[in-house]
């Protein structure tokens, strides 16, 4: 079955960018999957502390975890948000680079991040992963879920084809 051609929008550079930070803004945390060429894969949830204005991901991790000993054997890592209040998701593959930039670390520490790091954001093991997109694909709602949840059961009744979201490739160029 074809998708339909007004279901599919694909995002580019600020749009791609602004479809990121909307989404993180609604829902911070996703999962970050490292060693993709490995079964099972390994993914873990994080919270991302930032989308930057180039449309990177920016998270705060330790450097003795098995996500950052990982990135450092391979540096492609695959994102998954899942918003499931406004029905918003989206897969973000990408390249991932480990720094232990202070500058950074600062600009990017919250209070939360001390549940992690014993000695705050001064702890020796605190890296800051960056997350550089290559491509990527969202599904969204036009609605929301209370609005979606309601056409899909006046279409179950009705028997029309749900006409509902929409969705495309994601990629900041």
């Amino acid at each position: 079955m074809e998708k339909e051609a007004s279901k599919i929008k694909n995002l580019v550079n600020e749009d791609a960018i602004d479809k990121f930070k909307e989404l993180v803004k609604h829902e911070s945390t996703c999962l970050l999957t490292t060693n993709l060429t490995q079964l099972p894969l390994n993914t873990r949830p994080m919270a991302v502390q930032k989308v930057c204005d180039q449309g990177n991901f920016w998270f705060l991790s330790g450097s003795d975890t098995d996500k950052n000993i990982e990135i450092s054997k391979d540096p492609r890592v695959q994102l998954f948000f899942l918003n499931t209040s406004n029905y918003e998701f989206l897969s973000v593959y990408g390249e991932a680079t480990i720094t232990r930039d202070r500058a950074k670390i600062d600009e990017l520490w919250t209070d939360i991040a001390k549940a992690w790091f014993e000695k705050g954001k001064d702890d020796p093991r605190v890296t800051v992963i960056k997350v550089t997109p290559i491509e990527g694909y969202y599904w969204d709602t036009k609605s929301g879920k209370l609005v979606s949840l309601l056409k899909i059961a006046a279409s179950a009744v009705t028997g029309k084809t749900l006409q509902e979201g929409v969705e495309g490739t994601i990629a900041v160029k």
